[in-house]
């Protein structure tokens, strides 16, 4: 494996999106939950040619549910129903051989079986069927977002999330690093593969955890890490994003050999 290259700057402009464009989508009441976690605990899970970006000397770990909506090719109107659903995903921070900074997705729970047979079969992402329910409100302390979800596919793992998200706005070097990524790196038919896109600059607010009862970090093989309280917790009402084509990050294997 060559020797990485000097990671690219973390910048809250994304970079060009090569076209042709592909999808595109909103994300809506999101929260970000976040672990840090010393690198070597979780290298093992990226893909070969892919190594833990890091901040400080941490990597994180993310549990991230949010609304999915508006779903649908680059041009033309959004995929009715399918389009829409509601999404957790537990995610780790990346740089490739390239510098490239992106995140790698180690599950990911909706529940629209179409969806989740779509990605897993076109970009190899490891989404999950799941039974899921969100509830908005609002008091005079902030606003509440709760996020249950039951997952259907590869055995039962449950996770119920409870957050009150504050006023205020927070951009600051950690919350870049986590949130300004322009793409993710997915092991896909013997390859690793980098798929780009853009969004703007997340708008950030701070957030207070009220329930916390999570078995998705267990189920994908980081133990116990949900048991102690997130080091990081955010909220936003969400962003745009566009994704472009697929690129290797890799070259492929050759006879079951290391990636170059």
């Amino acid at each position: 494996m060559r020797p990485p290259a000097t990671p690219e700057p973390v910048s809250v402009d994304a970079p060009a999106l090569p076209r042709p464009h592909l999808l595109r989508q909103r994300w809506r009441d999101v929260t970000f939950l976040h672990w840090a976690v010393r690198p070597d605990e979780v290298a093992r899970f990226l893909p070969p040619g892919v190594e833990p970006d890091v901040l400080d000397g941490w990597t994180y770990v993310g549990l991230v549910p949010f609304r999915m909506s508006g779903t649908g090719f680059a041009h033309g109107p959004a995929i009715p129903w399918v389009g829409s659903f509601l999404e957790t995903n537990v995610r780790l921070y990346s740089v490739d051989a390239t510098g490239r900074r992106g995140v790698v997705f180690l599950s990911l729970d909706a529940e629209r079986a179409v969806a989740v047979a779509a990605a897993r079969s076109v970009f190899g992402l490891p989404y999950r069927w799941a039974r899921m329910r969100f509830v908005a409100d609002g008091d005079i302390h902030g606003d509440i977002r709760g996020y249950a979800t039951r997952t259907q596919w590869q055995g039962t793992a449950r996770s119920r999330i409870v957050v009150r998200a504050g006023a205020e706005a927070v951009d600051g070097p950690l919350e870049r690093f986590l949130t300004a990524r322009w793409g993710l790196h997915v092991a896909h038919l013997g390859c690793t593969w980098y798929l780009p896109n853009a969004h703007e600059a997340w708008p950030l607010r701070t957030a207070q955890v009220l329930e916390l009862d999570d078995g998705l970090l267990a189920a994908v093989g980081l133990g116990a890490l949900a048991r102690r309280p997130p080091d990081h917790v955010a909220f936003s009402d969400g962003a745009s994003v566009t994704f472009g084509m697929p690129a290797l990050a890799t070259t492929p294997r050759r006879h079951g050999g290391p990636a170059e």
